[in-house]
């Protein structure tokens, strides 16, 4: 999910949000709201799971291929606007969205057969949910990957903790709290990718990755070298002021730093919702300890829901979406003022009163295994 995705209003076209169709042993998923940057919603969620499921079990199908409609991007996240309009009125669309699109990122995680995602143009949040999971992920000279949820008082779901744990030293963090988004060559250096190519090449991708095997498509058009990554580039100082599980700390950290680049990473930082930065600190320090994605997203589940009810959230996104004033007023409104306690009950078990936990086949109920300190004690 992400600032980005908005639903233009109403029906863009008569075609559904999903295109799904057959060229020779290939099944194509193409996802279908382009004035939305294909922003995903339930049905288009639900489309794509039964499309999966399907395809399992038709031998003919030998490879599943995912990109996105028009030239802005693969999938800007959720549609938040409806899911703001849930949050508002105390609903519980967002918890059934969350459940449907989590499973679907695990079972792209673990689908037995090939698993293409086009990562041309804008791939934010929920959109990286779709594509990052799969065996293989290309990206392109437009390609542009970011997780930016902390601005709107959210996290990196999907999987993202998963993700950005995984990447290489403090990268990850750096990239969850201050919001940011990456092009094609960090995007491989930290995981999120595998191949590079030009966009001009994707449609010759696609008619090839219906009779060729995917090594054989992808190695004949992909660029041999990715390009460099300038996140790899800044490890030194990135690495350093990231460490820890405090929050305070590493704004400390960053502002003490000589490279004109991390004074613009805290200012990044001071500006995002001091709640969503406290526990998605707290997610990516326990992700590192899980064994499998799934983990991961039981966790998430019950973060965004607890995300949802909480005075950030509909802040959140009404600054940077509905008022676009870009001026959210936080509550608590600063990372000091954020209590152990108040974290904690993010990552509690689901109560009778919420929904039930995610439940993913063969995940245990999460427990959560560290204590972060945000900005102070509970008091």
């Amino acid at each position: 999910m992400t600032a980005e995705a908005v639903n233009g209003g109403g029906a863009e076209t008569t075609q559904p949000p999903v295109l799904v169709r057959r060229a020779g042993h290939a099944g194509y998923l193409e996802l279908n709201r382009p004035k939305a940057i294909n922003a995903l919603t339930l049905e288009m969620v639900d489309i794509i799971s039964a499309a999966l499921e399907e395809w399992v079990t038709d031998d003919e199908v030998k490879v599943v291929v995912l990109t996105g409609a028009g030239e802005r991007g693969l999938c800007a996240g959720g549609d938040i606007v409806a899911l703001w309009h849930d949050a508002k009125a105390g609903g519980t669309d967002a918890a059934e969205f969350w459940a449907a699109e989590y499973r679907l990122n695990d079972a792209i995680k673990h689908y037995p057969k090939p698993y293409v995602a086009v990562m041309d143009g804008i791939v934010l949040g929920g959109g990286i949910g779709l594509s990052a999971h799969g065996a293989f992920r290309i990206v392109t000279e437009r390609s542009s990957i970011g997780m930016p949820e902390t601005g709107i008082g959210f996290l990196p779901d999907v999987g993202g903790t998963w993700l950005l744990s995984r990447a290489p030293g403090e990268t990850g963090t750096h990239l969850a709290l201050t919001a940011g988004s990456v092009r094609a060559g960090d995007a491989i250096a930290i995981g999120m990718a595998d191949h590079y190519m030009e966009s001009a090449q994707i449609p010759a991708l696609l008619d090839l990755l219906a009779t060729k095997d995917v090594e054989h498509a992808i190695g004949a058009l992909a660029e041999g070298e990715p390009p460099s990554s300038d996140l790899l580039a800044a490890r030194s100082w990135i690495d350093e002021a990231y460490a820890g599980d405090d929050v305070a700390a590493i704004l400390d950290r960053l502002r003490a730093r000589p490279e004109p680049e991390a004074q613009k990473a805290a200012d990044r930082i001071a500006g995002k919702s001091p709640t969503s930065l406290a526990i998605t600190l707290r997610a990516l320090r326990e992700a590192t300890s899980y064994a499998d994605l799934a983990d991961a997203l039981e966790v998430e589940y019950r973060l965004a829901l607890r995300c949802h009810g909480h005075h950030d959230f509909v802040e959140g996104i009404r600054a940077q979406v509905v008022d676009k004033d870009r001026d959210p007023r936080w509550s608590p409104a600063s990372i000091a003022e954020v209590t152990t306690a108040e974290v904690d009950a993010f990552f509690a078990p689901l109560g009778a009163d919420e929904p039930a936990e995610l439940g993913l086949p063969g995940t245990p109920p999460p427990t959560s295994t560290t204590t972060t300190t945000p900005g102070k004690e509970q008091h």
